[in-house]
């Protein structure tokens, strides 16, 4: 029987029926819905905010959070929708993924039993948008060195400052803002619409079109004190939410990887030169299986990952190597992809250009590819180098 060629490893045999049913819905609603549409997005610079109901109709908003009308999927099933939605476009992933494990887990970790109950189940049914306010203008990767700030007024909070960068920022309902305070890092609930907040859209981009990014703006913003996430001061919050987004992309840049390596066998073995399919080369299937083995490392890498976290076992150091390793993979694969595709890597009718530009983020963002080998390197020797 023949191997598939996206799963040499059998993967999929070492899931439960639920992890199956729950990949197996997503990648219909990416066929059918995400797919015909997302070369255009991108093309156009829009995010197809339509399908938001969708993917809140799969419960695939806040998935592994408990209560709150949310579906309480466990690790590995998160881990499989991450995947088949960056199948379709890295974009659709961070809007789920930064609506779950930036915006809904906080609140549902840190936050109140009265804003649990406010937000989270309109996040839940899409009806409410969130985004993450961490990163600076001045840079992302030291969080500490944070300019925003939080003064106390009475009951209520001051907050001043900007962000950059935002993923949903301009369409989001509610931001999760990191401030500096007499006390240390602190969380803020920020709603749309409050006086001195403005979330204008970053235009103009390479990479990511299919998605809203935004920097936030804070002049003056009055926050009550029934809006800061009462849980968590410090490092700790923003941090712990970065661990669970993180987890995502580590699942969801396989899917990237396999829309790429699948479009370019259906090429090769078509494309005739010299009297013989291109994939009856040997350079060829050298690279061919060169991806394929970076591709099933990367899949045994996040479901032992899933096993970790759903044993509750999985450390942030755990996270940052699969996030460095599978991220370059799928960077490499798409870049090597579009080179395989000849001059029509470049056209929009193959995906592995999209996914290419798209990478070109993912590998940046939430920790760029320096700061996970730091990461392990400081576990590997107990030295701190950052």
């Amino acid at each position: 029987m023949p191997l598939n060629p996206l799963d040499l490893y059998d993967v999929a045999g070492a899931l439960s029926e639920e992890e199956r049913m729950v990949q197996d819905s997503v990648a219909r609603l990416v066929d059918e819905k995400v797919l015909p549409v997302i070369q255009k997005c991108f093309e156009e610079h829009r995010f197809p905010r339509d399908l938001v109901p969708e993917l809140a109709g799969l419960g695939l908003l806040g998935s592994s959070l408990k209560g709150y009308g949310c579906a309480g999927l466990n690790a590995i099933s998160y881990g499989l929708i991450c995947q088949e939605l960056e199948r379709g476009d890295s974009g659709i992933r961070s809007f789920v993924s930064v609506q779950s494990s930036l915006c809904m887990y906080p609140i549902h970790a840190y936050g109140s039993q009265e804003q649990k109950q406010k937000y989270l189940p309109g996040m839940a049914r899409g009806e409410l948008i969130g985004c993450f306010g961490l990163t600076e203008p001045h840079g992302g990767s030291d969080p500490a060195n944070m300019k925003t700030h939080a003064k106390r007024r009475g009951t209520d909070w001051v907050l001043n400052g900007s962000k950059m960068w935002i993923t949903n920022g301009a369409i989001a309902d509610l931001a999760v803002v990191w401030a500096m305070t007499e006390e240390g890092i602190r969380g803020f609930i920020v709603e749309k619409g409050t006086p001195g907040f403005a979330a204008p859209e970053i235009e103009r981009k390479f990479s990511l079109r299919a998605s809203v990014t935004s920097a936030l703006f804070f002049d003056n913003v009055v926050v009550p004190e029934g809006n800061v996430l009462p849980g968590v001061v410090g490092l700790k919050g923003p941090l712990s939410c970065l661990t669970q987004a993180r987890y995502g992309i580590a699942w969801g840049v396989i899917g990237a990887a396999q829309a790429c390596l699948a479009q370019l066998l259906d090429y090769s073995k078509t494309r005739v030169l010299f009297g013989r399919p291109l994939a009856q080369n040997q350079t060829i299937q050298v690279r061919l299986a060169d991806m394929a083995r970076r591709i099933t490392a990367a899949q045994l890498l996040a479901l032992q990952l899933g096993r970790l976290k759903e044993q509750g076992r999985m450390q942030p150091s755990h996270v940052s190597l699969a996030k460095w390793n599978n991220c370059r993979m799928a960077l490499d694969i798409a870049r090597d992809c579009r080179d395989m595709l000849g001059g029509a890597g470049i056209s929009a009718e193959y995906v592995p250009v999209r996914h290419m530009l798209n990478l070109e983020s993912v590998i940046t963002y939430e920790g760029t590819e320096t700061i996970h080998q730091l990461t392990i390197g400081r576990e590997l020797t107990g030295l701190n180098a950052f």
